[in-house]
């Protein structure tokens, strides 16, 4: 006679998901981080490989993982996995997604900013039965957004203070004379839409970006940029009027050591993404 507890145990047996195989583009603090926890366990999934631009470099900083796992070019990203994440610098973007769109992968990814100069691909995606999944990376609020815009969003506004030096290297700040050394006291740069904003700072605005792939567009959230001697971090406030709600959230990132301009936070929400992929329970919409 068969008891309970073993007709539980063979229902867990039958109903055991397969392990999915990962891989990431981009092998910098944000592919690192994710990469470690893949390696320490995450349930369902498995860090099969990783590529990046010195693949020497990428070995040597996979010596320390538990498992052994491939550095490969970026081209065969996708040949052994069925999740590709995808933290590689914007001017790469195509080549480190392409191989995954064509053989319909799923793709997590956190270059929203690459995802609006290039919609092509999502297109080619649709028709391959890849899958794109956009992380809320540092965004609060992302399900609210996705939420609210199910009815109508008159506005969201993003207004980003950042300290001067953070913006030093930036060529849109070179090119248009604004020396960061001698501001001394909060500074409007930039006023447009974030599609502008996205395209004037393709590696630092992923956030704003984002925010506008999950409300109303790129060319309706309306960006403002201020460098301001007074933070420490970079800020963001976001607000939103819509016929449901309204609502208003700042950010304050906490970075790297070593990697100012990104905080943990992108990578835990590529973490909290993959984890969806396999999760019996999903919180959150």
């Amino acid at each position: 006679m068969t008891s309970p507890a073993s007709e539980f145990l063979g229902a867990r047996e039958q109903h055991t998901r397969p392990v999915l195989g990962v891989a990431i583009a981009g092998f910098g603090s944000i592919g690192r981080l994710v990469g470690r926890h893949l390696d320490e366990g995450l349930a369902g999934l498995r860090l099969v490989s990783v590529s990046a631009a010195h693949l020497d470099r990428a070995r040597e900083n996979l010596r320390p993982f538990r498992t052994r796992v491939d550095a490969v070019p970026l081209e065969r990203i996708a040949d052994c996995a069925d999740v590709i994440v995808d933290c590689a610098l914007p001017q790469v973007f195509r080549n480190a997604v392409i191989p995954a769109i064509e053989r319909g992968r799923t793709i997590v990814t956190v270059n929203s900013t690459s995802l609006l100069e290039h919609p092509d691909l999502i297109n080619r995606a649709e028709r391959t039965g890849a899958r794109i999944i956009l992380a809320s990376g540092s965004v609060l609020g992302f399900d609210a957004m996705r939420a609210v815009r199910i009815g109508v969003i008159n506005s969201v506004r993003m207004v980003t203070r950042k300290p001067p030096l953070s913006l030093a290297h930036s060529s849109w700040v070179r090119e248009r004379g604004i020396d960061v050394h001698a501001i001394v006291q909060a500074t409007k740069i930039f006023e447009g839409s974030a599609r502008e904003a996205a395209r004037a700072f393709p590696d630092k605005f992923n956030l704003a970006a984002s925010v506008a792939l999950a409300s109303i567009g790129p060319d309706r959230v309306a960006i403002e940029i201020w460098l301001d001697p007074a933070v420490e971090r970079n800020v963001h406030r976001i607000a939103v009027d819509a016929d449901s709600t309204r609502f208003e959230m700042e950010i304050q990132n906490v970075p790297n050591p070593g990697h100012e301009g990104t905080g943990p936070l992108t990578a835990y929400s590529v973490i909290a993404a993959l984890k969806d992929l396999t999760a019996t329970l999903r919180v959150g919409t």
